[in-house]
């Protein structure tokens, strides 16, 4: 399956893509499933059942409000994040849902109960993917018209459990000018092209898009990762959810400019980034998965940083740095996962760390071999990390998690442009650990909230 840089960063709603995103879109497909068989208009009830890490911590990761958006026809990447709490008190309230909302009109207005007809198996999973979801509609006699199963896979990317039907998400089988699928064949590619790492995922971009389109949704791409800084560097107050976490990005950023010598300070704004854009995310603001929103603050933190520290740095730079992510994103996702439920938070903020580090020491002048240096530290360094959210928010520990990661990310770039790019550890070898150490991690530090902080951490 070719994947695209387009598929990993995608802009969305906090404040998870799996839990959040994913959810959405998925219910957003059903629904458009029932239009496209012609069965939308005799739908006189619908019904959700959410299993796994979905039920364990959906209430936490706003994925009923997911849901429920989706089924009134929102999208992530266009759904108003300021309307869309007001939409679902609404709908709470009223106990009214309007299935795909203004595009078909206020009669195929239906009865919704979110307490009896939206519910969360907090003990149950699907076989497939700890992310599933079941979702069900009726005609007004209680007679079933479709019956649908879905995974929320990680970073957004949504999956049906029978892969037949219009509504499934279809493997793109696009060949790309330089297919890979390891970190090996990557580094063979560009010894064989002479192509930096960067240029050669340029080369493979132009299988779906032309040089100018590449560009400008790239560039899109940090807009919208730039927005959600500048946001969350602004915004104070308590984030939502019951915790009472309060923002600190802000207060902290305050005080760092009165401290100046920001070039002195930079380890400390890259922190502050991070945070901020996941203090952003914990909000239900709109954000870019990158690979994942409980990691979404990793990568913009790195960029940023590139921006505003490094001399020279320029928007083609910004080009090269998401080009380079994506192409060690990519290995990630296909030879193991992105998904906290199902390898722990070594697949969220590992991955985007490993990205990061990489894509920083593509921008710095680093060789192939350099930038996959910098890619295997980035992971190497967040082996065995635990998805243990305290009240299933991604809150505690996720947004100073983030900061962390994003100053090791510029740590281990740098420490791999100080070398030749031969190392013991390849990138492959790390990424294959990745997955088997997730294989060997109890459910429980996978993104349930039954382990670790988030049951050794008073709910206050």
């Amino acid at each position: 399956m070719a994947i695209s840089v387009f598929d990993l960063f995608s802009i969305g709603i906090g404040p998870s893509s799996s839990h959040t995103v994913g959810p959405m879109r998925a219910a957003g497909m059903f629904v458009a499933r029932l239009k496209q068989d012609g069965a939308l208009a005799q739908t006189a009830a619908v019904r959700a059942e959410l299993f796994g890490s979905l039920g364990a911590t959906g209430h936490g990761h706003g994925t009923p409000k997911a849901v429920l958006l989706g089924l009134e026809g929102n999208e992530p990447h266009t759904v108003d994040v300021a309307q869309a709490d007001l939409d679902v008190e609404r709908i709470r309230s009223t106990g009214r849902i309007r299935l795909l909302g203004a595009e078909i009109g206020p009669a195929h207005e239906i009865d919704f109960d979110a307490s009896t007809q939206l519910v969360l198996h907090r003990r149950r999973s699907l076989p497939y993917h700890a992310n599933g979801m079941i979702l069900f509609a009726y005609d007004a006699d209680g007679v079933p018209l479709l019956e649908k199963t879905y995974y929320s896979v990680g970073g957004g990317f949504v999956v049906d459990e029978d892969a037949v039907g219009a509504d499934r998400i279809k493997p793109d089988d696009t060949v790309p000018a330089h297919p890979f699928s390891t970190g090996d064949e990557l580094l063979r590619l560009t010894k064989e092209t002479g192509l930096s790492i960067s240029a050669l995922m340029l080369e493979n971009e132009k299988a779906w898009r032309t040089e100018e389109e590449i560009r400008a949704g790239l560039l899109e791409i940090w807009r919208v990762m730039e927005a959600c800084v500048a946001q969350g560097l602004g915004r104070e107050g308590i984030l939502p959810g019951g915790l009472k976490v309060r923002r600190r990005a802000a207060a902290a950023a305050r005080a760092l400019r009165g401290e100046g010598d920001p070039a002195g300070r930079a380890m400390e704004w890259v922190t502050l980034y991070a945070m901020a854009v996941n203090e952003e995310n914990a909000a239900g603001g709109r954000v870019v998965t990158a690979p994942t929103n409980g990691a979404a603050g990793i990568i913009p933190a790195v960029l940023r940083y590139y921006l505003t520290f490094v001399p020279g740095a320029d928007e083609d730079g910004v080009v090269r740095f998401l080009l380079a992510a994506g192409a060690i994103g990519m290995l990630f996702k296909e030879n193991a996962s992105i998904s906290g439920a199902e390898v722990g938070c070594q697949g969220e903020v590992g991955s985007a760390c490993s990205m990061a580090a990489g894509a920083l020491a593509e921008v710095l002048g680093g060789s192939p071999e350099q930038v996959e240096n910098a890619a295997e530290i980035g992971m190497e360094h967040n082996l065995g990390l635990t998805c243990d959210p305290v009240g299933g928010l991604v809150q505690i520990p996720c947004i100073e998690r983030n900061g962390m990661a994003a100053v090791k990310a510029v740590t281990a770039a740098r420490m791999a442009l100080r070398g030749d790019g031969r190392h013991h550890v390849s990138l492959d070898k790390v990424i294959k650990t990745m997955k088997e150490t997730g294989a060997d991690m109890k459910v429980k530090y996978k993104e349930t909230a039954r382990g670790g902080l988030a049951v050794n951490v008073i709910e206050c």
